[in-house]
């Protein structure tokens, strides 16, 4: 019979996922992760209305044409601003498609962060003024961007921390097992938190992993992992918190699964109703993050209807300044075909940017 050491069991997540907030939000005790101060809390609901509010207004600007596609990730608040508010400023985030809330809370102009599903450029924004990579829609890409930018901020003599968000289709990738293998032979100091929303597309989980939870796959890449319920705004930003930390002082990376659930569809060009019954999503309509941290903020006095309509308001506001940025018309040069595909035109695109020139001439 084989036993379980005990430096292989401080790589295993617990059997349940780690929380401070009930779905009722009453507070659950753990001495293991301690309760975000008050101004951390009230930060996070701030910025889970703004985040919420800008999620559905692009999802409104894509009924109107003005967006190409756009997948909401509304129910996973928690995890992305919870996870993006425990970075520091000189720290990496490297997000995916369904990120874009997390870009915004990054700081990231609302725009800027929409026009790669407006189809108009790739990268609409500086990911070095934000240290944001780009929004990746190939599954899995972004977390080996993450562990090279982390490894080799070591070598520049840096302290910063990678963040790399991903779900759990993009656990069945091949470059996320790469990036984790990476990763814990170097011991970078990036953290991959895999946002289980439970379906790749259409693929529930239970066709995709048979192993107790996915982040039971640290192991074996000899990577610590953490399980923690990722409806929780205040447990997710502890448990990155501590990551992070745990990062920049050397203690290498961290395999973190926040469960979670996607409420909309992957897309607004996907049917959900043709793969997931209806009571799944009231079930988990039950467990909102944001009605979550709404609950206890008011329990402790902390949140009252004056200041909870103040932020509603923020929020209206800044969805009005996300329409106005969208409905703009843009000036386009056919000029920028040619530009950004390399740092060096080639012949053959120098050949073909004076034909077009010609042409318009």
């Amino acid at each position: 019979m084989t036993t379980v050491t005990s430096a292989e069991r401080a790589l295993l997540p617990t059997d349940e996922p780690l929380a401070l907030l009930s779905a009722a939000g009453e507070p659950v005790a753990d001495p293991a992760l301690p309760m975000p101060a008050d101004e951390v809390l009230l930060d996070l609901h701030r910025k889970m209305v703004l985040g919420r509010r800008f999620d559905a207004q692009a999802t409104a600007l894509t009924k109107q044409g003005r967006l190409a596609v756009y997948p909401s990730s509304r129910g996973q608040e928690a995890c992305e601003v919870g996870a993006v508010a425990a970075l520091e400023e000189r720290d990496w985030l490297f997000p995916t498609y369904r990120d874009s809330v997390a870009l915004v809370t990054r700081g990231v102009d609302p725009v800027e962060t929409l026009t790669l599903l407006q189809g108009g450029w790739h990268l609409g924004y500086d990911p070095y003024e934000h240290r944001v990579g780009p929004q990746c829609t190939p599954l899995a890409t972004n977390t080996l961007h993450a562990v090279g930018v982390a490894h080799a901020a070591r070598f520049k003599g840096e302290d910063s921390v990678a963040l790399v968000l991903l779900g759990d289709g993009a656990t069945s990738e091949g470059d996320t097992h790469e990036a984790l293998n990476f990763a814990g032979v170097w011991q970078a100091p990036v953290i991959f938190l895999v946002q289980n929303n439970g379906y790749a597309i259409s693929v529930p989980m239970s066709k995709q992993n048979a192993a107790p939870s996915l982040a039971h796959k640290g192991i074996g890449y000899g990577v610590p992992s953490v399980l923690v319920d990722g409806n929780d705004p205040a447990a997710v930003y502890a448990v990155v918190r501590d990551a992070v930390r745990a990062a920049r002082e050397g203690g290498g990376p961290t395999l973190i699964e926040a469960k979670t659930y996607r409420i909309e569809a992957h897309t607004n060009a996907d049917d959900a109703n043709r793969y997931r019954d209806p009571s799944e999503v009231a079930y988990w309509l039950g467990r909102d993050p944001l009605d979550r941290i709404e609950a206890y903020l008011r329990s402790r006095g902390l949140l009252d209807d004056t200041r909870r309509d103040a932020v509603l308001a923020e929020a209206e506001a800044f969805a009005s300044k996300v329409r106005d940025g969208m409905n703009a018309e843009v000036e386009t040069d056919p000029a920028d075909l040619f530009r950004h595909v390399y740092a060096e035109p080639t012949p053959a695109l120098r050949e073909q940017a004076a034909q077009l020139a010609e042409e318009l001439r």
